[in-house]
């Protein structure tokens, strides 16, 4: 990769790959089609690459286009993340921000680096799953208590503990009145979430089953809320670590174990190459328990 990356042409290049258009990465970029064709084929002489295949049927990236989109979003990542650094060290801020997945209580993990950093703003921002890794990527939380399954690249990874997981179904649905249910049970219904955050969901197959053509997507919800409130309303079911279930519990939903479902891991996540003190004295308390 060349050192003078040009930190605009790199992401001209991520919204024309989000787009797989010249004329829609344009649109959004607020620049006209002839420029940014213009930075595109810069970039590429600056690669040494041809980064997009372009012909009558659109726009596609090429192999070396696909591995580029990372790399790209790693190094935007990088620079916000510096700039945000900068910024702060120049107010003089002793400021450490940790991020929390739902369900996860940080309080305990707080208190000592208030006590042993008297001076050190400590805060508490609450991520998602969406979220829980980009936040500490880009800087906008420096340490962030996260659930797996997470991609680790780029970080220092600290695991923790597990929890089991459960399902939460609709109160009156015919399996809540069952103890326990199993996957092959729960395989007909439609998950309210990122399928990657359930990965024994992934594949799963039912005798007699199938989609119905045309059938409009499940909805998505983002946060444990909206969740609660689409399984209430009967529109599927959503799988929660155990303290995550507990701490929404609503009565209109109930949770049941779930045979064959593996127990979330809870880890402690900061950027790689980021070793201050605080950060080294925050792993040490929570290695400590």
């Amino acid at each position: 990769m060349p050192d003078d990356l040009d930190l605009r042409k790199v992401r001209y290049f991520l919204a024309v790959a989000e787009e797989l258009s010249f004329v829609r990465a344009a649109e959004r970029l607020h620049i006209a089609q002839p420029v940014l064709t213009r930075q595109i084929k810069a970039l590429e002489r600056e690669l040494g690459a041809a980064l997009f295949a372009r012909s009558t049927r659109g726009t596609a990236l090429t192999p070396a286009g696909a591995r580029f989109v990372d790399e790209a979003r790693t190094v935007l990542r990088s620079a916000t993340a510096a700039q945000r650094r900068v910024r702060q060290a120049a107010r003089g801020d002793a400021r450490l921000t940790i991020g929390f997945m739902p369900g996860i209580l940080p309080t305990a993990t707080v208190r000592a680096l208030r006590e042993r950093f008297p001076q050190l703003t400590v805060e508490v921002v609450r991520t998602s799953w969406d979220d829980q890794v980009e936040m500490v990527l880009d800087g906008r939380i420096d340490a962030s208590f996260v659930r797996f399954p997470i991609d680790p690249r780029g970080l220092t990874v600290i695991p923790l503990y597990t929890e089991p997981r459960v399902v939460v179904l609709p109160a009156g649905h015919p399996l809540a009145a069952r103890p326990t249910v199993t996957l092959a049970e729960l395989a007909a219904l439609e998950l309210l979430q990122d399928p990657q955050a359930v990965p024994e969901w992934r594949g799963r197959v039912v005798s007699g089953s199938a989609v119905r053509p045309g059938a409009p997507p499940p909805p998505r919800a983002r946060t444990v809320e909206e969740k609660l409130e689409l399984v209430a309303g009967e529109r599927g079911v959503v799988v929660l670590p155990e303290s995550t279930a507990h701490f929404y519990h609503r009565p209109d939903v109930v949770c049941r174990p779930v045979e064959g479902l593996e127990p979330n891991q809870v880890a402690l996540v900061y950027e790689a190459n980021r070793q201050t003190v605080e950060l080294r004295a925050m792993a040490e308390i929570v290695r400590a328990g």
